[in-house]
């Protein structure tokens, strides 16, 4: 498994990088079988340490993890109990599942827009029909089912995902609701 570890306005010393190495090596291999690559950034808000890990997944998933502590080895630490959590619930689900994923997870380009919202312009214009694009990059968009999908959302900590339906090839939403549970939007499913 590739890492990069590195550490925002903090020097990430060799012991430590050794020490993220080793733990977040025996982590991952507990759990999953082909890892390809993490990142993992230290960084400091005032008397806090944050880690922040990403492990991305042979199969195309991508787990990832945020812990905060006062001592650095300990916000390592945190990060490293939930992504061990994270894992652990993924690898329950897929043998709940007893399904193997044979083949990658595919990637198809779609464009990715950043529009500011400005509320004196639209007030102005009645209605502001035409936003000012902040930001424009290439996102890549998954081919997954639905239960892939939600799994993908939970290990990334994200509250929505887009992802391509490999049952139909539509494109498919699952999101975090304030209630808790999960919503999953399905343009072929309304007549």
């Amino acid at each position: 498994m590739r890492y990069q570890i590195s550490g925002k306005q903090l020097d990430v010393g060799e012991a430590l990088q050794t020490h993220v190495k080793s733990e977040l090596g025996e982590t991952v291999d507990k759990y999953m079988q082909r890892p390809t690559d993490a990142t993992v950034v230290f960084s400091r808000d005032a008397h806090e340490y944050i880690c922040e890990a990403t492990v991305h997944l042979s199969t195309g998933l991508t787990a990832s993890a945020k812990g905060h502590a006062t001592e650095v080895y300990a916000a390592f630490e945190s990060c490293r109990e939930k992504m061990d959590k994270q894992l652990r619930r993924h690898k329950r689900r897929l043998k709940d599942h007893h399904k193997e994923r044979s083949q990658p997870v595919e990637f198809g380009a779609a464009g990715l827009y950043v529009l500011a919202a400005d509320e004196e312009e639209s007030h102005e214009d009645g209605g502001g029909l035409a936003p000012v694009i902040v930001a424009e990059m290439e996102t890549k968009v998954p081919t997954l089912s639905v239960g892939e999908a939600v799994m993908q959302m939970e290990l990334s900590n994200t509250s929505m995902l887009v992802f391509r339906n490999e049952k139909h090839g539509g494109v498919n939403v699952v999101h975090r609701r304030d209630d808790g549970n999960v919503g999953w939007i399905d343009p072929r499913n309304s007549k």
